[in-house]
């Protein structure tokens, strides 16, 4: 498998709907950040699915190297 595109330097502050449920692209090559498009179609990258239990802001991960996907765990701040 491929390294993920480095999209972002920061997180992606997203207001989430409690009860509703997201597909964070793991590839980052979607044209619709942080969420999936099906651009990773071939690429062996799958997007992770995250189900909002309230209504709040989250910090979906941009630079795709986070270990507690698809949230932000400060991976950005290393390299």
């Amino acid at each position: 498998m491929t390294e993920p595109v480095r999209v972002s330097d920061t997180p992606y502050a997203t207001e989430v709907e409690s009860g509703k449920t997201y597909f964070w692209c793991a590839c980052g090559r979607s044209k619709s950040q942080p969420f999936c498009d099906g651009s990773h179609s071939g690429t062996g990258f799958t997007p992770v699915m995250f189900e909002a239990t309230e209504s709040k802001k989250v910090f979906f991960c941009g630079c795709k190297t986070t270990a507690s996907q698809p949230l932000c765990d400060g991976s950005h701040k290393k390299g």
